[in-house]
């Protein structure tokens, strides 16, 4: 018998309620909504994030805490669609759409802006406007990092008039790059033979995200009347496929209603695996429609082993049985891992009315299955008097995970909110031989004393690990030592060690599968 008394810090500065996962609340202020989160891959502690229309937010913490602040640019102003980014040199960028001074050759949109900050995220030294075309729109942009030259690849959607319902204007889907750390840009280029109307409904050219591949390739797919498009570029943007090819369909289109929410959209997300895993080069796409009937939205998810030639049937990525409302997702890829996260709102829990928590389903296996776990804290039942925004967001590396959404406050009020994933929890270990049972822990919850028993086949070479909700590691009582076949029980003595009250994961793992058991400090 192994007996130890383990010191437990405190959970400090986020709301707890006994979730999979805490939960954080970003902030409430100046109606947050339509987020952004990024975690810089050179130092997980820092992640940045934005809201609708200038809200930033930044945590050197891994998001247990986070500072607020207002983004603003004199010359182009801001006006919503954030999306934050991280590139290798440890800058990350804030981009969003225009609202500049009025003037001569300036109007509402007619620019996509980018913003960068040396500084993680405390100011943006840096305000350049991308894709002016005259008056026309400049629309709902995403970008991606290369991440072996730094190039930032960035597509968007042109109006010739938002809004309009002439047969006369159109959208399009348009691409730059910058090769500078965004202080220039190329030229606009045309990625859609096929345009679109400018109604910002099923039968425009709407939601391209890019991708890019291991040989520096450059992958784009949007939404369209006809489905789901792909454009590509094998030689870092350069030249283009003369036509936009296929992927797949989208019964129902991706401008969908869900109850509650003012205005909803399936747009699809582009990713590809870069890590050096057995999926290295599989381009995916993740979308929602309703197929199924608009009473059974659901999450989708298709893929491409050979640069987009030929493309999956769609994978139902939500595993609930069929019938309820799963909508507006986001995907990200751990480039280290190669695991795929979605995150999406879901009503898989409740029989009628609007009530709604948030999923992150999670593929080990390049997308050929999909755990899903619910990640709020407190479940929320939208109000269509207010704007969520178009999406929300995930970001994820070398194991830390962290979504970011929007929800409604018990006193109405608009929220933003991440989880705290614990990497233990969702099984994010190497494949080893299960020899290992965890029995139980009692009293759990406990106040001074709990004991942890488990079960070994064979004799086993064990190490014990406590670790708070992010993943970092507490204390380590056990190190490498050699248990035998059997039954054993870990007694923890905290009485004189004054606890706090949270939630803490005791993890025991060596030459088997990891185990976890939660405790629960009252």
């Amino acid at each position: 018998m192994a007996r130890f008394s383990l010191s437990i810090l405190a959970l400090l500065g986020f709301t707890i309620g006994y979730a999979q996962f805490p939960n954080v609340l970003i902030s409430t202020s100046n109606s947050p909504e339509e987020v952004s989160i990024a975690i810089n891959p050179k130092n997980t502690n820092q992640i940045v994030a934005g809201a609708n229309l200038n809200n930033m937010y930044r945590s050197n913490d891994a998001g247990a805490t986070w500072t607020v602040g207002t983004l603003a640019c004199s010359a182009y102003g801001v006006w919503g669609d954030p999306v934050v980014i991280w590139d290798t040199a440890n800058a990350c960028y804030y981009m969003h759409l225009s609202n500049p001074p009025s003037g001569p050759g300036n109007s509402w949109i007619d620019r996509i802006v980018v913003q960068k900050s040396g500084n993680f995220g405390q100011t943006y030294t840096t305000c350049v406007g991308v894709g002016k075309n005259g008056t026309k729109a400049q629309d709902k942009q995403w970008m991606v990092v290369n991440p072996t030259n730094n190039e930032i690849h960035m597509s968007w959607t042109q109006f010739d008039d938002y809004g309009s319902a002439l047969a006369t204007d159109s959208s399009l889907i348009m691409y730059s790059k910058s090769s500078d750390g965004g202080t220039t840009w190329t030229s606009p280029y045309r990625l859609s033979f096929y345009a679109g109307d400018c109604i910002d409904e099923d039968a425009t050219v709407e939601g391209a995200t890019p991708a890019i591949g291991p040989l520096g390739e450059v992958y784009v797919a949007w939404a369209s009347k006809n489905g789901l498009m792909f454009q590509k570029s094998t030689n870092a943007g350069v030249t283009w496929l003369p036509l936009e090819q296929p992927i797949t369909s989208t019964p129902g289109g991706w401008d969908y209603t869900i109850p509650g929410v003012q205005r909803c959209n399936g747009l699809p997300f582009t990713v590809c695996d870069l890590s050096n895993g057995p999926n290295k080069g599989t381009i995916y796409v993740n979308w929602s429609d309703q197929r199924n009937g608009i009473l059974d939205t659901d999450i989708w998810l298709v893929k491409s082993t050979d640069n987009g030639a030929t493309w999956s049937l769609p994978k139902r990525v939500n595993d609930d049985p069929p019938g309820k409302q799963q909508f507006m997702s986001h995907m990200t890829i751990d480039q280290v891992t190669g695991y795929l996260y979605v995150l999406f709102y879901d009503r898989r829990n409740y029989t009628t009315g609007n009530n709604t928590d948030v999923y992150l389903a999670v593929s080990k296996d390049g997308g050929n299955s999909f755990v899903n776990y619910q990640i709020n804290a407190n479940v929320f039942s939208p109000n269509a008097s207010f704007f969520f925004g178009d999406y929300i967001s995930v970001s994820a590396h070398n194991n830390v995970i962290r979504p970011i959404w929007m929800q409604m406050t018990n006193t109405g009020a608009l929220s933003v909110w991440t989880s705290l994933v614990n990497p233990i929890i969702l099984g994010l270990e190497d494949a080893k031989k299960d020899n290992l049972s965890i029995l139980n822990a009692q009293p759990n919850p406990f106040k001074t004393e709990t004991s942890v028993e488990f079960s070994l086949q064979d004799k086993t070479n064990l190490t014990v690990q406590l670790m708070d909700v992010t993943g970092k590691l507490i204390n380590e009582p056990i190190t490498n030592r050699d248990f035998m076949k059997g039954n054993h029980k870990l007694e923890i003595n905290a009485q004189q060690l004054n606890l706090k009250q949270g939630l803490y994961f005791l993890v025991i793992y060596g030459d088997i599968k990891c185990k976890h058991v939660k405790l629960v400090v009252e």
